[in-house]
């Protein structure tokens, strides 16, 4: 007979996701949700998240939508606040809001340098800052916390064009490792998942007219990850048993070289 906990692995968590109102975000709260976990959802687009949040209540889940830029680290203190008072605090954290905008360096576009950077970097740093001591509680308390970090292929391979988005993903999956060692003896785990091409609204957001066709090119050639593809690692990381941690989760399209 199956268990209610092979139904519900995450039953009785609280799980934070971040650029949670498309993409990865959406499919990977959906799929926690469906998991058993409560899931408060952050985004800029408040549209989006009602509309994410009425589709898990549908299906018999529990959420909460929190309009916030990750960027901002007031809105993002708040959030948590909100998570703490509502839900009663966080023992799943995927870190997840990003851009990818590559352009060839010669170019300058430093608008754009500085968009991967707040974004990727410092809107990351401001979710761990707000959320870490609510995971430190839970490990303590609950027995169980995850902190799953979104990096990327390109922290370990190379492609032309992408540098800055490349340098901002190994600083995520960097990051991951030493806070690792140092939240791992707290009983916090800590995971990097580093996908390859998946097919979200990244592409959308390129600017670039080299990358652009180099993505258009690959897309004919390869069959891209999706979204629900990352969604369904998320949630087998959170659900490995409590003394196993995937601390770098390598997933690649099967006919992605590199």
């Amino acid at each position: 007979m199956t268990s209610q906990t092979s139904l519900a692995p995450l039953a009785g968590r609280v799980a934070v996701v971040t650029g949670a109102s498309s993409g990865i975000g959406e499919a990977t709260a959906e799929h926690l949700a469906s998991l058993g976990a409560e899931v408060a959802v952050l985004a800029r687009r408040k549209d989006r998240l009602a509309e994410l949040v009425s589709r898990i209540e549908k299906n018999g889940g529990t959420a909460l939508a929190i309009t916030a830029d990750v960027t901002d680290a007031e809105a993002v203190g708040a959030a948590a606040e909100r998570v703490k008072n509502d839900l009663g605090g966080a023992d799943l954290l995927f870190n997840n809001a990003g851009v990818m905008l590559p352009a060839p360096v010669e170019e300058l576009r430093a608008d754009q340098w500085q968009r991967q950077i707040d974004l990727n970097i410092t809107g990351l740093m401001n979710v761990i800052g707000a959320f870490t001591p609510q995971l430190v509680e839970a490990a303590a308390e609950r027995g169980v916390a995850d902190l799953i970090n979104t990096s990327s292929s390109a922290a370990q391979n190379l492609y032309p064009t992408f540098a800055v988005y490349a340098g901002t993903k190994a600083f995520v999956s960097h990051l991951s490792k030493h806070l690792r060692v140092e939240l791992g003896p707290k009983g916090v785990r800590v995971s990097a998942v580093e996908p390859g091409i998946v097919g979200t609204e990244l592409q959308d957001h390129v600017t670039d007219p080299g990358a652009a066709a180099w993505l258009q090119g690959s897309k004919e050639t390869i069959d891209w990850l999706q979204s629900d593809d990352i969604a369904r690692t998320v949630g087998f990381i959170a659900s490995m048993p409590l003394r196993v941690n995937l601390p770098q989760v390598f997933i690649m399209p099967t006919a992605q070289p590199s």
